[in-house]
């Protein structure tokens, strides 16, 4: 049960497919810990959530600023600002933002054989009044962000790892708060190519037009690229217009025939078919099951 008013200028959330969370499941380095939902919900008014029968996953709710509240079974817990409680997987719960001064929050939905090891306490709410706050919400970033430019074996196992820090860095916050600031480094050719697809999803780009953008020759970028991520340019491309749809699909009131259209799709049916092969699931389907 979800209640979402209009929903959230500058909200994000990606929910990852039915089959991706298998291959996270048997992958050797993901298996351990892993990402199934992650957003990001801003001055979240009249926001609702309540499942009588728990999740599948652990969620971690991070309340950047505002207020909201959080009932676990019989159990509630006062949220604010810099606090993070996690919910466990299973437990009946509702969770809703203040009428008056509604929060902002960070989520996180995680699942895996050693989940437990690397959750901080359930069912206690953490304070984070250290200063490293923003280096937290940079390795959200880094989930985030590489999750939003595909599902390829190398972004799932990179998120996973920066979950274990992040988690960590709740967990062990005097060693956290010891340790120097996360560093980042420069773009390659790859991420660069993603970008530059993710930017232009309502445009028909071609296999010639991403390659020029990086500065390769057709054939070298499309062999280099399958090489690095399993998929061709082209397959990796329409990944992101299911990913994009799923964000308009939950966030937007657009028809579906006019997501079809703006995704730069032949028809509506040729839409429907590629999405339900992605993710195991109709578009109208997903809406029904993600939108209010």
């Amino acid at each position: 049960m979800e209640h979402i008013a209009d929903g959230f200028k500058g909200e994000r959330a990606i929910v990852l497919p039915y089959s991706i969370r298998n291959f996270q499941t048997n992958n050797e380095l993901t298996k351990s810990l892993y990402i199934t939902h992650i957003g990001y919900y801003p001055n979240a008014k009249n926001h609702f959530r309540k499942r009588s029968k728990g999740a599948l996953e652990d969620i971690l709710i991070y309340c950047e600023k505002g207020k909201g509240t959080i009932t676990i079974e019989n159990e509630e817990f006062k949220l604010t600002e810099n606090q993070i409680l996690i919910i466990p997987a299973n437990k009946p719960h509702s969770y809703e933002s203040d009428i008056s001064d509604p929060w902002s929050i960070y989520w996180i939905h995680f699942r895996g054989t050693k989940s437990a090891v690397y959750s901080p306490a359930a069912e206690k709410i953490i304070s984070l009044n250290d200063m490293r706050i923003s280096n937290r919400l940079d390795l959200f970033e880094e989930m985030y962000q590489n999750l939003e430019m595909g599902f390829y074996a190398d972004n799932l196992e990179y998120s996973s790892i920066c979950l274990k820090h992040f988690l960590s860095s709740i967990k062990y916050i005097d060693q956290f708060i010891r340790t120097k600031s996360i560093d980042t480094s420069d773009l390659d050719t790859i991420p660069m190519s993603i970008i530059f697809m993710r930017d232009n999803l309502t445009n028909k780009l071609t296999l010639s037009q991403i390659a020029k953008h990086v500065g390769y020759s057709d054939s070298y970028f499309r062999n280099l690229f399958l090489e690095k991520t399993s998929f061709t340019p082209i397959e990796y491309l329409n990944k992101l217009k299911i990913q994009k749809s799923c964000s308009l699909l939950q966030f937007s009131n657009m028809k579906i025939n006019e997501i079809a259209y703006y995704l730069g799709y032949y028809d509506p049916y040729h839409f429907s078919k590629s999405f339900s092969k992605e993710m195991e699931i109709s578009p109208r389907e997903y809406r029904k099951k993600y939108k209010n």
